[in-house]
């Protein structure tokens, strides 16, 4: 159950919801009795899934732009595609920051960036913050 936990938090952390997934990975990691690899795995995966839920919901979007209770205006949208468009999609290496990584996920699903493209670096970015952080944790609590 814990595992599941952890998997549902990461996922819930990376879609728009305000969670702090690293919190509940760390205070999970202190139970001696719960795998640490387990534990970066399903947080991994679950981040990943949830990035992937904000690009399948950037690929629908634009079929409610012109609406007038759509919550994104054209000009930032357009500023968002420009700055995907220049660092490509090495920027989704960089999906697991607060706030600006759910953007990147967002519009390149927008862009309609191939899947096979999106969930390898996405995962990637996600499992390398999540292996420092436990990391980390590891260098505190021996020192």
């Amino acid at each position: 159950m814990d595992y599941f936990f952890v998997f549902l938090v990461s996922f819930l952390s990376a879609t728009i919801l305000p969670l702090g997934s690293e919190g509940v990975l760390l205070y999970y990691a202190n139970d001696v009795t719960i795998s640490v690899f387990f534990l970066w795995l399903w947080a991994s995966l679950g981040n990943t899934l949830g990035g992937l839920t904000n690009w399948l919901l950037g690929s629908y979007l634009l079929r409610y732009g012109n609406k007038k209770w759509f919550p994104v205006k054209k000009e930032i949208r357009e500023k968002a595609e420009q700055l995907f468009n220049r660092y490509g999609v090495w920027s989704l290496l960089f999906t697991w920051l607060p706030v600006v990584g759910d953007g990147i996920a967002l519009i390149s699903g927008v862009l309609r960036t191939p899947i096979w493209y999106f969930l390898p670096l996405v995962l990637i970015g996600k499992a390398t913050r999540y292996a420092l952080v436990l990391w980390g944790q590891h260098l505190l609590s021996t020192s």
